[in-house]
């Protein structure tokens, strides 16, 4: 099979490029060339989606089996690609978002689900990387393109919380390293939290393999449904240092010290209001059903805890709380 990955230098795409090569396939990447080198075995083709007509202009009369689009945040870009190539090409993969639903809160929710109003156009730059709702509208708006074209032969993936080897969002990252520190660190203590997460390894080759059986709809693009408390204690009994102990914080503590959510400078990653809970307790059983495997949470944080090791564990992240930042907590509480 020929597939073109747009993209495949940087966690999803990557992992997705890497995965058809490991299954014999013939792979072009195509992306800026800024972002890192595609994987070995992958013929690379540089082109910037920002210029209309770049994908017309960098593949030419070109054709592929399959297409992996992962674009992010605009809905021309997604469209400009289907110009070039969606009569030329066998099976299309966008990968949208769970920020596509209008309502995070609802827990079991299927694709069903009302989903935001589409945005068309391309998004203010200036809120693009912060408003989740403008992300998930804009991948509303690709997702639609894309059905429009392609129809039956069109898979969109609305990907969760992917997780493991080059995630440059530190979240789950930030849990392999402080459990692998060991003492006292602390966690939301919020029962009942849920927790969904997906290796991102596993996603990549169930999206392969989709593109190669023909596999077509709409599927959330995550594993299992669990609870926090069940992803911390998965974690640390993988990678955790001998005299790592747990300390559980309410919310309420939380927030009156400015924890922050979620993700982003002083977080506590994966933590979110009972108000956005539907994000990560999601009903994938038809994703399963269709053929996604998960691997256990420990091997994810091996593999996160080895990147962690690469990128060095005392850098500045992008996501949790400091040394300096824990122990003011810690002293607090």
């Amino acid at each position: 099979m020929r597939v073109l990955v747009l993209g495949g230098t940087v966690f999803l795409s990557r992992a997705v490029a890497e995965a058809a090569l490991a299954a014999g396939h013939d792979v072009t990447c195509a992306n800026r060339g800024v972002s890192g080198s595609a994987p070995a075995g992958a013929s690379p083709v540089v082109l910037d989606r920002s210029e209309p007509g770049a994908v017309a202009a960098a593949l030419g009369t070109e054709s592929f089996d399959a297409v992996v689009d992962v674009a992010t945040m605009s809905a021309p870009w997604v469209r400009d690609a289907l110009d070039a190539l969606a009569d030329r090409t066998g099976h299309w993969t966008f990968v949208s978002s769970i920020n596509a639903y209008a309502d995070p809160g609802p827990r079991g929710g299927t694709v069903d689900q009302p989903t935001l109003a589409p945005l068309h156009g391309r998004p203010d730059p200036a809120r693009q990387h912060t408003d989740p709702d403008l992300y998930g509208a804009a991948k509303v708006a690709s997702e639609d393109a894309v059905r429009d074209r392609l129809g039956d032969r069109a898979l969109v993936v609305r990907g969760g919380l992917m997780c493991g080897p080059y995630d440059d969002m530190d979240r789950f990252g930030y849990w392999a390293a402080r459990f692998a520190r060991g003492g006292p660190a602390v966690v939301p203590d919020v029962p009942g939290h849920p927790a969904q997460i997906v290796d991102v390894r596993d996603l990549a080759e169930w999206i392969v393999r989709c593109a190669a059986d023909g596999t077509a709809g709409t599927f959330d693009g995550t594993g299992p449904r669990g609870t926090l408390a069940d992803l911390y204690a998965g974690i640390a009994s993988a990678v955790g240092a001998p005299d790592l102990e747990l300390v559980g914080v309410p919310a309420e503590t939380l927030q009156a010290r400015d924890v922050n959510i979620w993700a982003g400078p002083r977080s506590l990653p994966f933590w979110l209001p009972g108000t956005h809970w539907g994000m990560v307790d999601r009903d994938a059983t038809a994703t399963l059903d269709a053929g996604l495997t998960t691997r256990p949470v420990a091997e994810t944080a091996r593999a996160a805890l080895d990147r962690e090791r690469e990128l060095g564990l005392d850098r500045e992240r992008k996501a949790g709380l400091t040394p300096a930042e824990e122990k003011a907590l810690l002293d607090a509480v």
